[in-house]
C-alpha cells in the first residue's frame, strides 16, 4: 500500500507533449521522460482541478478497470517520478557546488594569436574580456607539461580524461601540440588511464603532414565555418579585409578526405545577415561532406551590428525546425542527419540530464591560458577578472566557489518555473556577463526561444522512441564539450 489515505496529493512540475501519437510528461524535477497511459491520464485529469485524497484516486483508477494493488504501484511510479506530489509547494533548496570536482576535460589555449580577425570574435573583438598585455603569447613546453599533470591529478579518480586544443588559433602552435598529445598519451598509459583529444581550428593552416598527424592520433576536429563563400566571408576576414573562405574550402575537403578516425564537424556563429541556416547546412553537410554541422548565435552585446534581433533569431528558429524534422525522418529510418544541436539535446533527455548549472565550466571543466591561468573555460581565459589561479599554483577554490555559487541555477530565481531549466539551467556563463555584466545572471533573452525549441526536442524524442527506440541507445555514452 502506498500511504496512509489522508494524504492529499497534487500534480507535480511537469511539461506535456506529444510524439509518435503518444502522450509523455517531461517531469522538471527530475529531468525524466514519462509516458502516459490511461491510468496516468487518469489521474492527471483528476487532480487537474486541485488536490484529490488517496481513495479519491483509488476509486478514479477501478472506475477504469485497476486492481487495488495495481492502482497503488501506479500511484507510488507517479509520486516516486514526482508527476504527483504531496504536502505545500515549496521552492527546490539551492544547494552549493562541491568544494572539490574531479576534472573531466581541460581546454589548453596554446595561443592567444589568429591570424583571422573575425569582427565578431569573443576573444579579439569589442565584446572581449581578455586582458593578455604582458603575458606570453604562445603557451611554452613548460607551461603545458604542467598543464597535463595538473589534468591528471585533479581528475583523480576518473578513467577517462579528455583534453581541447584550442586558442586563438589552434594550429598557431602545432609543434607545442605534438609535444603535448605524446607526452599526455605516455602519463596517462603510465596510470592504466586514457586521454582523448580534440581541437577547434579555423582550418586556414592545415596542411597534409598536420592532418595525417591528426589521424593517426585520432584527434577530433572542429572547424570553424559559417557557410557558402557570401555568408562565410562577411565576418571570418583576415585583418586586411580578405575573406577566408577561398583559403579554408580545399583545406577542409582534404580533412575529411584524408582523416580516417574521427567525424569532421562544423561550428557555424550565427551573425546578423549570416541567418540562413538551411543553405548553411546544405553546404556544409552536403557540398562539403562535415559529418555534423552545429549553430550558436554570437554572444555578443545587443547593440553590435553583428548582434541577431528577435525577429532574426525568430527565422532561425523556424528553420531549426525545419531541420529538426528532416533530423526525425533520417531517425525513423535508422539514419544519421547530422544536425548536432538535435543530437546533443536528445542525448541529454536520454541521460536525464538535469543541470545545477549551464555546462561544465569551473566544474567538470577549466581553461589554462599561454601564461597558466586558470580560467572557467576557454571564453575567459587570459582574463583577469575571471582568472581561478594558475597552474603553478593551483585553482583558488573561494573563486571557483564564488563562480559556481552565482552560476547555480538555483539562485537564478527567473528560471524557478522554467520548464526548459533541466537543460538550460539559465544559459552560457559568458553570454551573460557580456549581456549583463554577471555570469550568474540568466539569459533571459533567449528563454522563449529556448522553451520552444526544447519542446521541439521532446516532439521528437517522443517520436523516436515510440517508432524507432533502438535509434536512442547511440546516446547512452554520447558526451559533448561546449
Amino acid at each position: 500500500m502506498l500511504a496512509t489515505e489522508t494524504r492529499t496529493y497534487r500534480l507535480g512540475e511537469f511539461h506535456k507533449f506529444e510524439g509518435g501519437g503518444r502522450q509523455f510528461l517531461y517531469l522538471v524535477p527530475a529531468g525524466a521522460i514519462f509516458e502516459v497511459d490511461e491510468g496516468v491520464a487518469a489521474v492527471i485529469g483528476a487532480l487537474s482541478a486541485g488536490e484529490a485524497q488517496f481513495d479519491d484516486l483509488l476509486a478514479t483508477l477501478s472506475d477504469r478497470g485497476y486492481a487495488f494493488d495495481d492502482a497503488s504501484e501506479l500511484l507510488r511510479e507517479m509520486l516516486f517520478s514526482r508527476a504527483i506530489v504531496t504536502g505545500e509547494p515549496a521552492p527546490e533548496p539551492v544547494e552549493s557546488a562541491p568544494a572539490k570536482f574531479p576534472l573531466q576535460s581541460l581546454v589548453m589555449n596554446l595561443t592567444n594569436q589568429c591570424n583571422l580577425a573575425c569582427t565578431y570574435c569573443y576573444e579579439f573583438g569589442e565584446d572581449k574580456v581578455a586582458t593578455p598585455e604582458g603575458k606570453p603569447k604562445f603557451m611554452d613546453i613548460e607551461t603545458a607539461k604542467a598543464s597535463v599533470d595538473f589534468l591528471l591529478k585533479e581528475s583523480e579518480g576518473r578513467k577517462s580524461i579528455h583534453i581541447t586544443f584550442f586558442g586563438g588559433e589552434t594550429l598557431m602552435n602545432f609543434p607545442l601540440l605534438k609535444e603535448v598529445v605524446a607526452y599526455a598519451s605516455d602519463k596517462a598509459a603510465s596510470q592504466d588511464r586514457f586521454i582523448d583529444f580534440s581541437l577547434t581550428t579555423n582550418a586556414t593552416l592545415l596542411t597534409p603532414t598536420i592532418i595525417q598527424f591528426l589521424s593517426d592520433n585520432s584527434i577530433g576536429v572542429t572547424v570553424s565555418m559559417d557557410g557558402p563563400p557570401e555568408l562565410h566571408d562577411k565576418l571570418r576576414v583576415f585583418a586586411n579585409g580578405r575573406g577566408s573562405y577561398d583559403i579554408i574550402e580545399p583545406r577542409v575537403k582534404a580533412l575529411i578526405q584524408g582523416h580516417r578516425t574521427r567525424p569532421i564537424t562544423a561550428r557555424v556563429t550565427l551573425t546578423n545577415g549570416v541567418t540562413d541556416v538551411i543553405r548553411i547546412y546544405r553546404h556544409l553537410k552536403n557540398e562539403l561532406g562535415f559529418a555534423e554541422v552545429g549553430f550558436a548565435p554570437v554572444t555578443t552585446s545587443p547593440d553590435r551590428l553583428y548582434a541577431i534581433n528577435e525577429k532574426g533569431m525568430g527565422g532561425v528558429l523556424e528553420q531549426f525546425k525545419l531541420l529538426a524534422d528532416e533530423y526525425l525522418e533520417h531517425a525513423l529510418r535508422g539514419e544519421l542527419h547530422g544536425f548536432s544541436n538535435v543530437s546533443e539535446t536528445l542525448g541529454e533527455l536520454y541521460q536525464g540530464v538535469n543541470k545545477s548549472h549551464p555546462c561544465g565550466a569551473a566544474l567538470g571543466l577549466l581553461g589554462v591560458g599561454p601564461s597558466g591561468d586558470i580560467a572557467p573555460c576557454h571564453r575567459f581565459v587570459d582574463s583577469d577578472t575571471h582568472s581561478l589561479g594558475n597552474i603553478s599554483t593551483g585553482v583558488d577554490r573561494e573563486k571557483q566557489k564564488d563562480f559556481l555559487d552565482r552560476g547555480h541555477i538555483g539562485a537564478k530565481y527567473d528560471c524557478h518555473s522554467c520548464f526548459a531549466r533541466p537543460l538550460c539551467a539559465g544559459g552560457c556563463h559568458h553570454e551573460a556577463f557580456v549581456r549583463y555584466g554577471d555570469t550568474g545572471h540568466a539569459n533571459l533573452h533567449f528563454c522563449d526561444w529556448i522553451r520552444e525549441w526544447t519542446d521541439t526536442c521532446l516532439r521528437i524524442f517522443g517520436t523516436i522512441s515510440a517508432q524507432n527506440p533502438g535509434f536512442l541507445e547511440q546516446f547512452a555514452h554520447r558526451k559533448g564539450l561546449d
